[in-house]
C-alpha cells in the first residue's frame, strides 16, 4: 500500500487495554490510525473516579499508548452531548420506572455516532474500538454483526441498535481475538496498558449506586409512593421509583415472612409492586424500537436465541414482528427478571438479528 492510498481509520481510545491492542493491530494491518478520545464528562463530574471515561489517568493512559504507536491522538469533548443524550435518557428511564442501558446509547448516539462525524472531520474512511464483535459484509453488501469469537468476552449485545450505514463503516480488529490474545498484544508492544484492569461497572456510576448517582447529581428527587402487594395491599412506603429494579429483594424495608422481590414498578401511580419469587418469571413481552440486522423488516416469524440482558446466556424464543417498529416475544420457557427499559437481542447461533427494548 502506497503512503498516498493507506486507509485512515480513527479509533476511540478509552485508556484501557482493549482499545490499546486494538490500535496496535490496525497498525500492523497497513491502516493509518488515529486515535481520539471523546471526553463524556464536565470538569465537575460527580463519579470522578481516577480510572474512569471521565478521569485523568484515562487520558493520560491513551494518550501514551498513541505516543508510543507513534499515531496522531485528539482529545475531544463531546461532555454535552453525553449529558444529553445519555444521562438524560438514562435518569428519564429510572423516572418512567424503567432499568436504563446507557451502553447501548453511548455506542449509538457518541462512540458509532459522534466519533464517525469526527472521523469524516479528519478524513478517516472508517472509525474502530476495541469491542469484541465480528463484521462480515454479504454478498449483496450488506453487513452483518456476530458474536466475538471469546464467549466471555463477547460484547455484540452492545451494538445490536447500530445501523447498517454505522456498521459499514467499523472495524473491530479484535472480533477474532480472546482477552488473553489483547493483553499479549499489548505486551508485545510495550504498551503501558497491557496489564491494566478492567471495569465492568457503567462509567459514570463507580460504586454501582445509582440511586445515589441520581441523587446527588440532581436528577431524582425523593417523593414517596406506596409499597404494595399483588393485590394492591398497602405493605411500606418508598422514596421514589427511580431507586428501584425488577428483581431486587435488598432495601425494600419490609418484614414478611417470604422473602419479597420488586415485580413491577408502575410510575404512573408511582408504586412499587413487591411479590414472591414466582412472580418474577414471564414468558412473554413486547419490544419497542427494534433494529434488524440482515434485513429491514424481518420477512416473518422468527426463531432465536433472546438474550434478557447482557449476560444471561439466552433462551430459545419466538419473535413476532408487529406494527410500528415493534414485536412481541415469547420465550419458550419463562425466565426471571425481565425487566423494562432493557435491550432484549436476538440470535441466530453467532449472528446478531436485530433486538429492541423490553416495554
Amino acid at each position: 500500500m502506497s503512503e498516498a492510498t493507506k486507509t485512515r481509520v480513527v479509533i476511540g481510545m478509552s485508556g484501557g487495554v482493549d482499545s490499546s491492542a486494538a490500535a496496535a493491530l490496525l497498525l500492523e494491518q497497513g491502516y493509518d490510525v488515529v486515535g481520539i478520545t471523546l471526553k463524556l464528562w464536565p470538569q465537575d463530574c460527580v463519579s470522578r473516579a481516577e480510572d474512569k471515561c471521565c478521569g485523568p489517568q484515562a487520558v493520560t493512559d491513551a494518550r501514551s499508548v498513541c505516543h508510543k504507536l507513534g499515531i496522531p491522538y485528539y482529545l475531544i469533548d463531546e461532555a454535552d452531548a453525553f449529558q444529553k443524550q445519555v444521562i438524560h435518557y438514562f435518569a428519564e428511564e429510572y423516572k418512567a420506572g424503567r432499568t436504563p442501558n446507557p451502553c447501548v446509547m453511548c455506542n449509538e448516539k457518541l462512540k458509532f455516532g459522534a466519533l464517525l462525524d469526527r472521523a469524516r472531520q479528519l478524513g478517516g474512511d472508517f472509525i474502530a474500538t476495541g469491542h469484541f464483535a465480528r463484521l462480515e459484509k454479504r454478498p449483496d453488501g450488506r453487513m452483518l454483526l456476530k458474536k466475538g469469537c471469546d464467549p466471555r468476552k463477547d460484547q455484540s449485545y452492545f451494538l445490536f441498535s447500530l445501523r447498517q450505514n454505522q456498521l459499514a463503516r467499523s472495524l473491530f480488529p479484535l472480533g477474532e481475538k480472546t482477552k488473553q490474545d489483547t493483553r499479549q498484544v499489548a505486551r508485545e508492544c510495550q504498551l503501558k496498558t497491557a496489564d491494566k484492569e478492567e471495569s465492568m461497572e457503567i462509567c459514570f456510576v463507580p460504586d454501582k449506586d445509582y440511586g445515589k448517582f441520581l441523587s446527588v447529581a440532581g436528577l431524582a428527587q425523593k417523593h414517596q409512593g406506596e409499597i404494595v402487594n399483588m393485590q394492591g395491599q398497602l405493605l411500606g412506603h418508598h422514596d421514589g421509583i427511580e431507586f428501584y429494579t425488577i428483581g431486587q429483594r435488598k432495601g425494600l424495608g419490609l418484614s414478611s415472612p417470604k422473602p419479597l422481590y420488586v415485580i413491577e414498578l408502575d410510575a404512573a401511580r408511582n408504586r412499587v409492586i413487591v411479590g414472591d419469587d414466582s412472580a418474577l418469571d414471564r414468558a412473554e413481552f413486547t419490544v419497542r424500537n427494534c433494529n434488524w440486522i440482515p434485513f429491514d423488516q424481518p420477512p416473518g416469524e422468527l426463531q432465536v436465541s433472546a438474550k434478557i440482558r447482557y449476560n444471561h446466556p439466552g433462551t430459545p424464543a419466538t419473535v413476532q414482528p408487529l406494527a410500528g417498529g415493534e414485536a412481541k416475544v415469547i420465550l419458550h420457557t419463562p425466565q426471571r427478571a425481565i425487566t423494562p427499559g432493557q435491550a432484549c437481542v436476538f440470535y441466530d447461533g453467532d449472528l446478531v438479528v436485530g433486538g429492541g427494548w423490553i416495554a
